[in-house]
């Protein structure tokens, strides 16, 4: 096992509607640790000459740190190869570059994100859970926390963080749906003269975002304060750097915690007793937040391309060929996990791959765990457990692991917040 035609199909993003495939990872993993895989055409979207699917937590990792064998920048970091009309714009990008570029962005865009700022917000979004959740939980009855809390929790922490009016959170949702939800039914792709769909990442379908982001910078130039685009604007970055970081902070920094934080709420509905033992005390928060994400990773996979011939789990590896780490079974493999499909919120160590690893490593992973962390605090602050009211709905990519809707009773309190 291991060509297209023999292994199990992990790149249809229908499959992802029904769940992550652990079913399919797992032969992967055992059979195939590193599987040619077909990229057939779907959706509209045309077929694709094939890659690499790199299912096991040792592999995954070491694409992630070999920058050298295995580059962002080449193919960028989507599974569909970006038209070569793109590509150089969207290679400027900090997350489709390597080093020693990637890392000069990198130093700059983290002298934003200090503990000190990041952990000021901390009080903005525990005020903005309690107020989404009591509205939400105000009649005892059927809510969709998608719709009711983490969409608006998400953004409305972006917002803030990024300096950018709470009244423009529409604009952010948009362009964040744009980008992420491009294969899914629901997202009606924008197509060219011909019929064919545009790619979101296309310098046409960002204009709108890159004009904004310019407007924000020059404000915040003559109007400087304590958020991440006041940094950005006062930086030395360029004005297609900066545009493209905005870019990457309004997609990344919302959809993480816009997939995690349901996707959290999911798997502790799934595992009642694992949800009381959270809602009892007998668990860290931070260990239980860190399970969470291993068992629901916001990111299902990342694309490299081979920057020369290479070797790995005994496949030949030929410069030039699409190599895709599935982050989703990587937190599964059982080399590494014991028992990794028992949700264990006390687990540790808990070496999961749902920030990355390596040079890119998510950035603002430190401001992720903490609206996780507040969010499940004030959940559990605001009522006595959570049941599933209905069966919720999964975007349908192969990229971002999200939930569209997730219809949950809660329970009452078993005595008042303090």
């Amino acid at each position: 096992m291991g060509d297209a035609s023999d292994v199990p199909d992990v790149f249809d993003p229908r499959i992802y509607a029904a769940g992550i495939p652990h079913d399919r990872f797992r032969v992967l993993r055992d059979q195939a640790p590193v599987a040619r895989q077909e990229e057939s055409e779907v959706l509209g979207w045309p077929a694709g000459p094939g890659f690499w699917a790199v299912t096991r937590h040792a592999d995954v990792v070491r694409v992630l740190k070999d920058s050298e064998s295995y580059s962002s920048y080449l193919g960028a970091t989507q599974i569909r190869d970006p038209a070569p009309a793109d590509l150089p714009f969207i290679r400027r990008m900090m997350l489709n570059q390597d080093p020693p570029d990637h890392g000069r962005l990198r130093r700059l865009v983290s002298r934003a994100f200090t503990p000190g700022r990041i952990e000021r917000f901390a009080g903005t979004a525990r005020d903005r859970a309690r107020e989404l959740l009591g509205a939400a939980f105000a009649d005892g009855g059927e809510v969709d926390l998608v719709r009711a809390v983490t969409d608006d929790y998400a953004l409305l922490n972006l917002t803030d963080l990024l300096g950018i009016p709470a009244s423009d959170r529409g604009l952010l949702h948009t362009w964040t749906e744009r980008v992420i939800a491009y294969q899914d039914p629901d997202e009606p792709p924008v197509l060219d003269a011909e019929g064919r769909p545009v790619n979101p990442r296309s310098p046409a379908m960002l204009a709108e975002m890159f004009g904004y982001a310019q407007e924000l910078a020059a404000h915040k130039r003559a109007h400087p304060a304590d958020d991440v685009m006041s940094v950005l604007a006062a930086s030395e970055l360029a004005d297609a750097e900066l545009e493209m970081f905005f870019f990457l902070l309004t997609v990344a920094g919302n959809d993480t915690v816009r997939s995690a934080a349901p996707g959290g709420i999911l798997a502790l509905v799934e595992h009642p007793a694992e949800q009381r033992r959270l809602w009892d005390g007998e668990v860290s928060m931070d260990t239980a937040v860190d399970e969470l994400l291993r068992v629901h990773p916001p990111v299902l996979s990342f694309r490299r391309t081979a920057a020369r011939d290479t070797e790995l789990a005994g496949r030949k590896i030929r410069e030039g060929d699409k190599v895709v780490v599935f982050h989703a079974s990587a937190n599964h493999d059982e080399r590494v996990f014991a028992d990794p499909h028992r949700l264990d919120l006390g687990r540790t160590p808990n070496p999961h791959v749902s920030f990355g690893d390596g040079p890119h490593v998510c950035l603002g992973a430190h401001f992720a765990r903490l609206q996780l962390r507040v969010f499940h605090e004030e959940v559990r602050a605001a009522c006595g457990g959570l049941t599933l009211a209905g069966p919720p709905r999964r975007l349908v990519s192969n990229f971002i692991n999200g939930i569209k809707s997730l219809p949950v009773r809660p329970q009452e309190p078993s005595a008042p917040r303090s």
